[in-house]
């Protein structure tokens, strides 16, 4: 039960920090930071894709965390190709 108040206090802990950290970052760092989160979020997919699933809860894991990662991966492929095409001649 202490492991999970633990893992609860740093998963809150992050949540925090993030929200504080994006809302400092500047729009013309948007683009460049979208692309490394989209390129961990392809290293996700990859080893959720290699897991050996031998349990269900491994089975559960490997689901989400393949739908999380596929929705971040796309969804930033969108929004990073919508903003470069701001930038091009008309």
């Amino acid at each position: 039960m202490e492991i999970f108040l633990l893992l609860f206090f740093i998963l809150v802990l992050a949540i925090f920090l993030g929200l504080e950290l994006i809302s400092k970052i500047p729009s013309t760092l948007h683009t460049p930071l979208m692309s490394g989160a989209n390129a961990i979020s392809g290293i996700t997919l990859v080893g959720a894709l290699s897991l050996d699933t031998g349990s269900n809860i491994q089975m559960i894991l490997a689901f989400c965390a393949i739908t999380f990662a596929s929705i971040n991966v796309f969804g930033g492929y969108l929004v990073t190709n919508r903003m470069l095409r701001m930038f091009k001649k008309k």
